[in-house]
């Protein structure tokens, strides 16, 4: 499926957020989104996603569902938005509980979608005996189980150590790279975006609008032998970018 943005733009009250937003996301391509603090990234997500009306354009979904897919898009969240009181099995069982399923559906669901994840061991384990990147592998799990056209992706690893978030990355590409899934990917991270983005939408300032995109024509799978390249793409956005992450700095300074 195809998810497009048409002169998307978006305000609370006096305050513009988003303007004239043009984006789209391809079939099998993570598009990731950076751009100053309080541009409108998350805005934009929830905005994709239906969580908010956007003011004004248009946000379309195109083309057929695949086979198995039992939501168009899903949410992969930075603070996991796992439930304590639910196991790893019975937080990825919630997401599936308003479908067509039979109990043995569920359960072959959630044993494939573990399997991927590496997690089968931790099936029954509580989110609380679980370290920050494997809760957020259980995030991912969970979106896995929905097989979504779309993911949308906010901060997925922000709240995680730089070595973990190393290793997510990976775990990421792998997932790509076996079956291919769609992402709009919300990031501050522009190394994360230059490791795991086709394509990297720059916002500007509020009111955020598209100020450039950047292809990167690497394979995922092969952009570890390829740091230099991807250094001077990150360069190259941070350049276009800094000034007006340094105004976004004293703004917030001051708030």
């Amino acid at each position: 499926m195809l998810l497009a943005l048409q002169s998307v733009s978006h305000r609370y009250g006096d305050l513009q957020v988003l303007s004239d937003i043009d984006l789209q996301v391809h079939e099998g391509e993570i598009v990731c989104v950076v751009g100053p603090s309080g541009c409108g990234k998350s805005t934009l997500l929830r905005l994709a996603g239906g969580l908010e009306q956007a003011h004004s354009g248009q946000i379309l979904l195109q083309g057929e569902r695949s086979p198995g897919s039992l939501n168009p898009l899903t949410y992969v969240f930075q603070d996991f938005a796992l439930l304590p009181w639910r196991s790893v099995e019975d937080n990825i069982a919630l997401v599936l509980a308003h479908h067509a399923l039979t109990a043995a559906e569920q359960a072959e669901i959630i044993d494939d979608v573990l399997a991927r994840t590496h997690l089968t061991a931790f099936k029954h384990a509580w989110p609380r005996q679980l370290s920050g990147g494997m809760r957020q592998r259980v995030g991912i799990a969970r979106a896995l189980a929905v097989q979504p056209e779309i993911w949308l992706m906010d901060e997925p690893l922000s709240a995680l150590d730089s070595q973990t978030r190393e290793l997510l990355m990976d775990d990421l590409v792998d997932l790509w790279t076996r079956n291919r899934f769609s992402a709009l990917y919300v990031t501050h991270n522009l190394s994360e975006a230059t490791r795991l983005g086709h394509r990297i939408v720059l916002l500007t300032g509020r009111p955020g609008h598209v100020a450039s995109v950047t292809e990167i024509g690497i394979p995922l799978a092969e952009r570890g032998a390829h740091a230099a390249e991807l250094e001077a793409v990150r360069q190259d956005i941070w350049a276009q970018m800094r000034a007006q992450a340094a105004e976004a700095d004293r703004e917030l300074r001051h708030v």
